[in-house]
């Protein structure tokens, strides 16, 4: 297999991270996104008229050398496009690190903005498509286009990389292409997607990274109780454990 370009290199692996999430703030790729971004942080919701909305592709987050690697779908309009920082600023996000406080990944369980003090650890938080879509529905075209930046995050990761959640079924689908474009042995035909649903993913180096399921922490799904919070504990609490918090 051809190694992808950043997967082995000597420069830091946060430094490489902290390079492609530049290049990811920068994209205007795909006009629709770049302009529904913009005109939402231009329009602004009533509750947050006074903030001053980001409005640009939102970047990765989260602990550089991490084992784990959880994939989203999309910013929230007024969540992540708002704040600049992923599962910040809405609903969501609230589930999400509420649970990855509980299970130890997270500093604090409130995520409300870019500078306010929270902290990850073992864990680093991406996203399918960095761009608020409209509907929070990215077109072909537009999954497309920002998986070439899944690919880069995942090849610098993935020397140390154990596991990968996918929250949502766009998450699953996403990340299953993105190994079979890095080279990485996934199992055919491809799982279904379900709560709890895993897949292994055969590293050349013999290892095994485990891509697991979740339903995704959106409103309707916690709403109607399709995904409760002791479902979504169940699937943080069985990763790898972050340093200091047993085995």
């Amino acid at each position: 297999m051809t190694q992808h370009p950043d997967a082995h290199t000597d420069e830091p692996r946060a430094a490489r991270l902290a390079d492609l999430n530049g290049e990811i703030v920068g994209c205007r790729t795909c006009p629709r996104l770049v302009a529904w971004r913009e005109r939402v942080a231009r329009e602004k919701r009533a509750a947050y008229r006074d903030d001053d909305y980001w409005g640009a592709p939102v970047p990765s987050f989260g602990d550089p050398e991490a084992p784990v690697l959880i994939v989203g779908l999309a910013p929230a309009a007024h969540g992540a496009n708002r704040t600049g920082r992923m599962f910040t600023g809405d609903r969501s996000g609230e589930w999400l690190f509420r649970a990855l406080h509980r299970a130890g990944f997270a500093s604090q369980p409130v995520a409300e903005s870019r500078d306010d003090g929270l902290a990850l650890r073992d864990v680093w938080l991406t996203a399918s498509v960095h761009c608020a879509p409209p509907d929070n529905t990215p077109t072909p075209e537009e999954r497309r286009a920002c998986r070439g930046y899944l690919e880069r995050e995942m090849a610098i990761l993935l020397p140390g990389l154990r596991v990968v959640v996918a929250l949502g079924g766009f998450a699953w689908n996403q990340v299953y292409r993105t190994a079979g474009a890095l080279g990485i042995g996934v199992p055919r035909p491809r799982p279904r997607f379900g709560h709890g649903a895993e897949a292994p993913l055969g590293i050349p180096d013999g290892r095994r990274v485990m891509l697991v399921a979740s339903y995704h922490v959106s409103p309707h799904n916690t709403f109607t109780g399709r995904l409760t919070a002791a479902m979504l504990d169940e699937i943080l609490l069985a990763l790898p454990r972050p340093a200091g918090e047993g085995s």
